[in-house]
């Protein structure tokens, strides 16, 4: 498929004005493909040629102002519009598409549970394509409205409200079926456009004069009834709270958040329509962080009505103009509008750390990269990351502590009332907040969001006569980086009876040539960006590391323990930190933390990154058995019942760490874990995945658990389970099914790549890690960007960390034809095996 040039889009807009889409869909003509059938109306400026985007099974016919076009003539996925004179044309097309199994276009699902179909729709990023012909770029918004033939029983969903307006009798080989229209939607992009159908059950009321509603399939109805008041009210809180930062009110007709399966994103800003992954459909007890995390992505995508939606970015160099704001705003809104009151330190635990990982890739690019750097629709793509999200929400944050809230509010208020309904820059954005400060806000522009790499604080301190009192230091802060920084620094004192405490909280720009003198005694423990307002890397003095390893539990906030841990983190990442001490300090105090997002963060680094690959092989069993030994302190600190989110923490943690099955092996013969709680469809799942691992479970086993839990995710959990299998056997079937015979959706190759790769079976799998390589290429340019994506992402060999595995990746990617996303997720993923390479060596 031809990617769309930026060049080609700036041409094109010139070109055109498009007015709207009349888009036909007939769902009830199978399960593999469906018709399409669309009227676009749009206006020459001039005369000239264009061409318009579809990808279809079969097109069928076209019209342009009544006269046909050569159906012969699509090529790739362009069909030419010749000769158009200057004035309104009118384009029809009749097509026949084919539905995805990745996620891509229009999707369909067939639950194993009950064996209903569902269908939805993921137009992003040029995806559209797959479902209806379109003029396919952001800056060429139209208004959509939608019919929708499907079967009898299925309710339709759209951008606007739905009703079903008609029926269709039997006759011959059509079934009977209801036909849905869907109100226009004001004007949006075409990658905005949305649908769902099937039997959806529905959860619906009222909220400011709006219909409100939220669906999931039929077999998750009762887990959705379950939290639907909790998803309502942290919807309609976030609404609220958004109408009284927001001067511009919500522009859609509805909102409907529908939950929908096998999706690849956590969730997607559709106007009026936002579709969630129906992981967010708790099947199984979960942590109250992760209740949180659900709650974050419900902010965040409500914020892109206004961020994204109601204000596009005019082409995709400016796709943090959606996300990073929609994080910022996610975060900030939920913390002031809901319980969950501590966003910021599950963002510092887990999504800012993934942005630092990212920028100090050779991947990395600037939060808002130039046009230059973003030549076409693939290249744009790859830019969907941690730099774009989580960095640029803490640009922002940082922007937010520079300029005052205020005045922060006020620029993003007149650059809506600018540009509502229509498109914008990054030059655009910074025009409407520089209108409401002095404060130099192009510059500031110029430093942090055209640059790339991140910034390194280090604190030094002296001792000093201050001339005010007994005692004093002095405090100056060496910056390795480019940005300007304003921070607060914390220095804590130990009391008489050995606890931490705030002495003080010190202002600070940095860079700064002035030599800050503090009275008193030097402080036990200073931390730079306590608060953590700023984006950037903070290093400790040689006392107050010493006061972190020693005292990090007894320090008071959780934020500020938050940083202390992430200062450790990115420690042990640049080989400045034996891994082994970060393990000890995790055993010494994670079992006092009282923050489940802390607890969750470090657990999953020392699990996931120190055990699997920071530790020398000869090692990892020790790295094990330490979580382990946390996990088991933790269950017994919890065994009164006040810490259920914390005790599921730790029995998770307890089963992936396992090096032998004896315990685990038990609680699922038991069904529960001695004191609690029961095993719930996750933790059996979890438990199995490990005794195949260990070479504790078998085919017979996996197939006794699928017939107990033959739901989706049962199906994924057996693939897991059955790529786990420590037989030759098992790993050749594995390996087959991902490489070779193109069947599994999206969801299904993921769970069989995540089984296969173990370190325990090192030896096992050996002979597979340089087929990986041209397997990898291949089947990515099969099935496309979203396998591929997959492929690099879950079934990468991450576990050989040696040379040969680097050098066999290195080579890969001198091949030209490697698709971007999968060759984006090959230098990410080589860059981590080098690292932990240098880590271990160190």
């Amino acid at each position: 498929m031809s990617a769309l040039t930026r060049n080609e889009a700036l041409l094109r807009a010139q070109l055109l004005d498009v007015h709207d889409y009349a888009v036909a869909l007939d769902l009830t003509t199978g399960g593999d493909t469906f018709d399409s059938t669309t009227v676009i109306r749009f206006t020459a400026r001039t005369a000239g040629d264009t061409f318009v985007e579809l990808k279809p099974d079969e097109l069928r016919s076209a019209t342009l102002d009544g006269d046909p076009l050569d159906p012969a003539a699509l090529s790739d996925n362009r069909l030419p519009l010749t000769g158009l004179t200057e004035g309104p044309h009118e384009l029809r097309v009749d097509a026949r598409m084919r539905y995805s199994r990745t996620g891509e276009g229009l999707h369909r699902f067939t639950d194993p549970a009950d064996g209903e179909a569902y269908v939805y729709s993921q137009m992003f990023m040029d995806d559209v394509q797959r479902v209806f012909p379109a003029f396919d770029q952001p800056d060429l918004k139209a208004v959509f409205a939608f019919t929708v033939t499907a079967p009898a029983h299925w309710t339709v969903l759209a951008n606007g409200i739905t009703t079903r307006t008609g029926e269709r009798s039997a006759t011959g080989d059509s079934p009977a079926a209801g036909i849905w229209t869907s109100t226009p939607t004001p004007l949006i992009s075409t990658y905005l456009a949305a649908i769902a159908g099937g039997p959806w059950h529905s959860v619906t009321t009222e909220h400011a004069g709006l219909p409100f509603g939220l669906h999931c399939r039929r077999s998750l109805a009762p887990f959705l009834d379950a939290d639907a008041d909790e998803i309502l009210s942290v919807t309609t809180a976030c609404f609220d709270r958004y109408h009284e930062k927001f001067a511009e009110p919500y522009p859609f007709d509805s909102y409907d958040q529908a939950f929908v399966p096998e999706f690849n994103a956590g969730a997607m800003e559709n106007p009026g329509l936002v579709t969630f992954r129906d992981e967010f459909v708790f099947r199984s007890a979960v942590t109250d962080t992760e209740r949180q995390t659900r709650a974050m992505v419900i902010a965040h995508e409500m914020a892109h009505m206004w961020f994204g939606d109601l204000v596009t970015l005019t082409w995709f160099d400016d796709i943090w103009l959606n996300e990073s704001f929609a994080e910022y705003m996610g975060y900030q809104t939920l913390t002031e509008a809901t319980r969950f009151t501590d966003t910021w330190t599950e963002f510092g635990v887990t999504r800012k750390t993934w942005g630092y990982d990212a920028d100090q890739r050779p991947s990395t690019h600037p939060v808002a990269p130039g046009p230059d750097d973003v030549p076409d629709t693939a290249s744009a793509l790859l830019n969907f990351d941690g730099i774009s999200y989580a960095k640029g929400a803490s640009a922002l944050r940082q922007l937010v502590a520079w300029l005052g809230e205020k005045d922060f509010l006020a620029g993003i208020n007149t650059h809506f009332a600018r540009h509502k309904f229509a498109n914008a820059s990054l030059a655009d954005f910074v025009d409407s907040l520089a209108a409401h400060t002095d404060r130099d806000v192009h510059a500031w522009a110029e430093i942090w969001l055209r640059t790339t790499g991140i910034d390194t604080l280090t604190p030094h301190i002296e001792d000093a006569d201050t001339g005010a009192g007994p005692g004093g230091w002095t405090l100056t802060v060496d910056r390795d980086g480019s940005r300007p920084h304003r921070i607060t620094a914390g220095t804590y004192a130990r009391t008489p009876d050995n606890r931490i405490e705030r002495a003080e909280l010190l202002d600070l720009d940095v860079p700064s040539d002035e030599i800050l003198s503090v009275s008193g005694p030097r402080p036990a423990l200073l931390l730079l960006n306590d608060g953590d307002l700023t984006y950037a890397k903070v290093r400790l003095d040689e006392t107050s590391l010493e006061t972190a390893l020693r005292d990090l539990s007894r320090i008071p906030d959780p934020l500020t323990r938050t940083v202390i841990w992430t200062s450790l983190r990115d420690m042990v990442r640049d080989g400045e930190l034996d891994p082994e001490t970060y393990l000890a300090t995790a055993a010494a105090h994670l079992t006092e933390e009282t923050d489940l997002a802390v607890v969750q963060g470090v657990l999953v680094f020392a699990r996931n990154h120190i055990a699997d690959h920071y530790t020398a092989p000869d090692r990892r069993g020790a790295a094990l058995t330490t979580i382990g030994s946390i996990a088991r302190t933790l269950l017994r600190r919890t065994e009164d019942g006040s810490e259920p989110g914390l005790r599921l923490t730790a029995v998770r943690a307890l089963i992936d760490s396992a090096t032998q099955p004896d315990t685990i092996a038990a609680w699922l013969a038991d069904g529960t874990v001695g004191g609690g709680p029961e095993l719930d469809p996750e933790l059996r799942w979890r438990i199995l995945g490990r005794l195949a691992v260990l070479g504790a479970a078998d085919e017979a086993a996996i197939d006794t658990a699928l017939a107990a839990d033959p739901s989706a995710t049962g199906q994924e959990g057996a693939a897991r389970c059955r790529a786990a299998l420590p037989t030759a056997e098992a790993k050749a079937a594995a390996w087959n099914r991902l490489f070779h015979d193109d069947t599994l959706s999206n969801y299904l190759f993921s769970a069989t790549a995540q089984g296969f790769w173990k370190p325990e079976q090192a030896d096992l799998v050996r002979d597979y890690v340089p087929r990986y390589y041209p397997d990898a290429v291949a089947l990515a340019a099969r099935r496309g960007p979203a396998i591929g994506q997959a492929a690099g992402r879950w079934a990468f060999p991450a576990h050989a960390i040696d040379e040969a595995n680097l050098q066999a990746g290195r080579a890969c990617l001198d091949d030209p034809t490697i698709l971007p996303l999968l060759r984006r997720q090959l230098v990410d993923q080589l860059d981590d095996l080098a690292r932990a390479l240098r880590v271990r060596g160190a």
